[in-house]
């Protein structure tokens, strides 16, 4: 795929610095939200979840919790591209019915954002909710091989019986405020502009509905494909996806291929672990997955 680089905030910044930039991929313009080391430890890639963006990752006005500043902080470079569908790309959702098509879109905008810029010790990915559609496929693909880890948050294999009624309930009656309930439970964990999504909401590509019908019977079929570390975590107050150790343990029996998997639960955390109050705890613990994932490629076990 050809790919030509232009940035909102070409002015190079300190630690910390998020940048909006857009890249040409194909024709369709793909968004992201940038924070760039000189010299990165390695590149952490951070997909976003369902009716929303890159913002998750760095809410307006609470830089404490954004993932970008705390990886640029700590010395990696992090970029938290808009998924196919949302940010630059929305108007072309359509062109991403084609999950391969999202897969290659995804790998294109990183390597266009990061051209030949080091990545250190290698590219993590990082996938929350639905997301997690995305950062699965991308991590079984042969390309995936490649990457140092992968941190799947927020997912599952099996829903509450709660969420299972409300979601049926949302679909047939189009109110999403129900799902809103479970997925900003509960609400003082989370900065009171954020509840209910309202200041990330965005419009879903048409795909998403497919994505979410589909995901708990693909998740077991990606899982043996992936041959990279992996990391899985929910929130203390999860309420969409069942982490009873019996769910839990049937799923980790998928990851056949993977030569390490680890569990992770976040306290005093609701499922959006990314921009309530917890989130700087979240953050450091994905990173320092991160690195021991990298001194694992410096140091392999004998």
């Amino acid at each position: 795929m050809a790919a030509g680089i232009a940035a909102s905030d070409p002015t190079p910044g300190g630690v910390g610095t998020v940048t909006e930039r857009v890249v040409d991929i194909d024709g369709i313009p793909m968004s992201a939200l940038c924070a760039e080391v000189a010299e990165p430890r390695a590149v952490v890639v951070a997909l976003h979840g369902g009716a929303t963006t890159s913002r998750y990752f760095d809410l307006p006005g609470r830089p404490e919790l954004s993932l970008l500043r705390a990886g640029a902080a700590l010395g990696y470079t992090v970029l938290a591209p808009d998924r196919p569908g949302y940010g630059a790309s929305a108007p072309f959702g359509d062109e991403f019915d084609d999950p391969a098509r999202r897969v290659d879109a995804c790998y294109a905008t990183v390597d266009a954002l990061l051209g030949a810029s080091p990545r250190g010790a290698g590219t993590f990915l990082l996938a929350h909710s639905a997301g997690c559609d995305l950062g699965a496929r991308m991590a079984a693909d042969p390309r995936g091989a490649r990457l140092l880890g992968l941190e799947l948050a927020g997912t599952g294999t099996v829903k509450y019986a709660d969420a299972e009624r409300l979601i049926t309930a949302m679909r047939s009656l189009g109110d999403r405020g129900t799902i809103r309930d479970l997925l900003w439970y509960p609400e003082h964990l989370y900065p009171e502009e954020v509840r209910g999504g309202r200041s990330l909401s965005s419009r879903t590509p048409r795909y998403e509905a497919t994505v979410a019908v589909r995901w708990p019977m693909k998740f077991p079929v990606l899982s043996p494909d992936i041959r990279i570390p992996v990391r899985l975590s929910h929130a203390e107050h999860e309420r969409v996806w069942r982490t009873d150790p019996d769910t839990l343990d049937a799923i980790a029996r998928g990851f056949t291929s993977s030569p390490r998997l680890v569990w992770y639960r976040q306290a005093a955390s609701g499922h959006n672990m990314s921009v309530g109050f917890a989130a700087g705890a979240y953050h450091r613990s994905v990173l320092a997955f991160v690195e021991e994932c990298a001194l694992a490629t410096e140091r392999p076990s004998a």
